[in-house]
């Protein structure tokens, strides 16, 4: 690896870690980083997973304010977002690369256009507080369900859980993010661990990537408590939409 691509991982890293920790957006930047290194989509992604642990665990540690008084809630949930995790990445290992590569431009783009289409996260936290929905199964059910795409893939899996905890739990969007914040961490390191032992990683792209992720995990929970996060999300999505079209035809050309 070169100085010049270490140097892009880490400022991708960066970016990635601070754009998860606002607006759940991490893979969208980090996983694009690791292909224009050359590296091949299913490594990418395992080595993309692996990485990020090291924002989760920047962003939990800066987060704990928001987690106050939350720790009932959080302990059911971080068992479906590990149950989650485990399934994920099991159903990676056992999907082919070649099929993985056809799959990655219909992920990319559903994300994209979830982020497009889905409301803002401050409408959404308004909702959720004027009708909370309070059912716990249901929370831990959909908490499982996204944990398993981010063990797999994960790309807009924070925006899909974000939602998800804005509407039911009632909570404003910092400690909706917080909670977020720590199940993520939970799915990704339960399947960056399956991935460290039974996939190819590769280690010397995972590290400038975790220095980055670290850094930007550490000054996300700042940031969302100021940042308008509406146009982020659909200036990255638009681009993304572009980035699915471009695999797409490298996959099926």
């Amino acid at each position: 690896m070169s100085a010049l691509e270490f140097g892009l991982l880490v400022l991708a890293g960066a970016g990635a870690g601070l754009m998860g920790t606002i607006a759940g957006l991490a893979s969208l930047i980090s996983y694009p980083a690791l292909l224009a290194t050359g590296i091949p989509p299913l490594t990418a992604n395992v080595t993309n997973t692996v990485a990020l642990s090291f924002s989760s665990v920047a962003a939990v540690s800066a987060s704990r304010p928001e987690l106050t008084g939350q720790r009932s809630r959080l302990g059911r949930l971080c068992v479906a977002g590990l149950l989650g995790g485990v399934t994920g990445a099991v159903l990676l290992l056992l999907t082919p690369s070649s099929a993985f590569e056809k799959l990655v431009p219909f992920l990319i783009a559903g994300a994209s256009l979830a982020m497009l289409v889905q409301r803002p996260p401050r409408e959404l936290a308004a909702e959720g507080a004027a009708h909370p929905r309070r059912d716990a199964t249901g929370l831990v059910v959909a908490t499982f369900a996204v944990s398993i795409y981010a063990g797999y893939f994960g790309a807009a899996a924070g925006v899909l859980l974000l939602a998800v905890f804005l509407l039911v739990t009632g909570e404003g969007v910092p400690r909706s993010n917080a909670l977020k914040n720590v199940v993520l961490g939970v799915a990704n390191s339960v399947a960056a661990i399956g991935y460290a032992f039974f996939a190819d990683v590769d280690w010397l792209a995972a590290l400038p990537l975790a220095v980055g992720f670290f850094a930007g995990g550490l000054l996300g929970p700042a940031v969302v408590r100021r940042v308008p996060q509406t146009a982020l999300r659909r200036v990255v999505a638009v681009a993304e939409l572009g980035l699915a079209v471009h695999l797409g035809l490298d996959a099926f050309g």
